[in-house]
């Protein structure tokens, strides 16, 4: 390997546990890395029920209200946090159907798409939320992310890295996406 290909397969490493802990954030623990206590330990378990407990809710309500936006999207959300990546992305689509101009929906479905393989359609995704939200950093971020680790098209995900940093100067966003640059192989 030379160092072009070391430094992209390190750069590939450190976005994906940065992006693992910004997109996923909502499913991480954190904490401290010693021995955990019982209480602790039934902290996940606690989670995976309440999970269970507000797809439960959910799908009853969008059973009775198939038109209720927000259920469908909370169902989705739902079903992210509990990683069904499928099962998200139907129930983004509903949302999308009944709302089909919510950037935060169609990046979360994108993501959706992400963990699934279906990398087209994650960017097609955050492309439109862009379209919709020229100031959508989250959409622009994840649009990066598929390129430069996904696609291996860095010349694609630079300048929109280079968006997101403009967009977002001093904030988490931009700093990441500022790292994730500094990664990237020149040119192609």
């Amino acid at each position: 390997m030379n160092k072009e290909s070391i430094a992209f397969a390190v750069a590939g490493l450190i976005i994906g546990f940065l992006l693992g802990v910004l997109v996923g954030g909502k499913m991480l623990g954190g904490g401290a890395t010693t021995a955990s206590s019982p209480a602790q330990d039934a902290a996940p378990l606690a989670s995976a029920v309440d999970v269970n407990a507000k797809i439960d809710e959910m799908e009853k309500v969008v059973a009775k209200d198939s038109q209720n936006v927000q259920a469908w999207v909370a169902l989705g959300n739902a079903y992210y946090d509990a990683k069904s990546p499928q099962k998200a992305v139907q129930a983004y689509a509903k949302a999308l159907a009944l709302n089909p101009n919510d950037a935060n929906v169609l990046t979360d479905q994108g993501v959706m798409f992400r963990a699934l393989g279906f990398f087209d359609k994650a960017v097609a995704n955050f492309e439109k939320a862009n379209k919709l939200n020229p100031q959508h950093l989250q959409s622009l971020y994840n649009l990066g992310i598929v390129y430069a680790i996904d696609l291996k098209q860095p010349a694609k995900a630079r300048p929109v890295f280079e968006k997101v940093i403009r967009l977002d100067k001093t904030g988490e966003l931009g700093s990441q996406a500022r790292a994730i640059l500094q990664q990237l192989p020149a040119g192609n």
